[in-house]
């Protein structure tokens, strides 16, 4: 509703990724406030991850709702409304199967034997898809025309409708809950989806350090490890764009 009063959908777009590009960074590259002030306080690191979290769910929430709501200024057909939808859901899906794709890149570019070699991996990762995101998000600010909204003679004549409004529908709320559980087993999934991997199915890295069988076991079983650890994700997040082009 913001987005609509104020400002126009590109700038609501480039303020809202910028604001994710500094805090996922920020968040995956230390804690900045600690190496500004020499401190290796445990409050102000969390205080530090805490702040940069909030500044991400902001500038996530500013890009994901301007982006989305150029689909109802574009068109005002409804089946292109939902083609347009459909292939945005399809090219999330490409996109996280992209960060995966650097991840095993990254992998296995990079030896993760102590901590910090590890935390390094994680940050290239980070550092590479900021870079990626930012070079689309380019792309699609300078090659993208502002949308206006078309109003015709039927919505001259309507009045404004207040932001209370919605609180007094059903449909609302509906709408609210589907979305709201949705996202709550998507989230819950993917933050598990890992420890399944590692602890359950037993496909833990560790198999690296195994040093009582021979070199080329381990090289082998590592490699297992490392294939079968992405290839659950890729099959989830392959559905997932089969199934966003196919719902059109």
């Amino acid at each position: 509703m913001q987005i609509d009063r104020f400002g126009h959908f590109k700038i609501w777009h480039a303020a809202g990724s910028l604001l994710v590009a500094i805090s996922f960074s920020s968040v995956f590259g230390g804690c900045l406030p600690c190496t500004i002030l020499h401190s290796n306080s445990l409050t102000l690191e969390t205080l530090s991850y805490s702040m940069f979290a909030a500044i991400f769910n902001i500038g996530w929430a500013a890009t994901q709702v301007s982006h989305m709501a150029m689909v109802n200024y574009i068109t005002l057909n409804s089946t292109s409304r939902v083609a347009l939808t459909s292939s945005r859901n399809a090219f999330s899906m490409v996109a996280n199967l992209a960060l995966y794709a650097i991840a095993l890149v990254v992998f296995g570019v990079s030896k993760a034997d102590t901590k910090e070699n590890t935390e390094s991996q994680y940050r290239w990762i980070a550092y590479s898809c900021i870079t990626v995101g930012c070079c689309f998000v380019v792309v699609f600010l300078m090659g993208t025309k502002e949308p206006r909204l078309r109003i015709t003679l039927r919505e001259t004549n309507r009045a404004r409708i207040p932001w209370a409004y919605w609180f007094r529908k059903i449909l609302y709320y509906q709408v609210a809950m589907v979305y709201l559980l949705t996202r709550l087993v998507l989230n819950v999934s993917q933050a598990y989806l890992a420890f399944f991997v590692i602890d359950d199915l037993q496909m833990a890295q560790s198999a690296k350090a195994l040093v009582s069988e021979r070199r080329i076991s381990v090289d082998h079983r590592t490699c297992l490890n490392q294939c079968f650890h992405f290839q659950i994700p890729a099959i989830i997040y392959i559905c997932s764009f089969v199934v966003s082009v196919m719902l059109q």
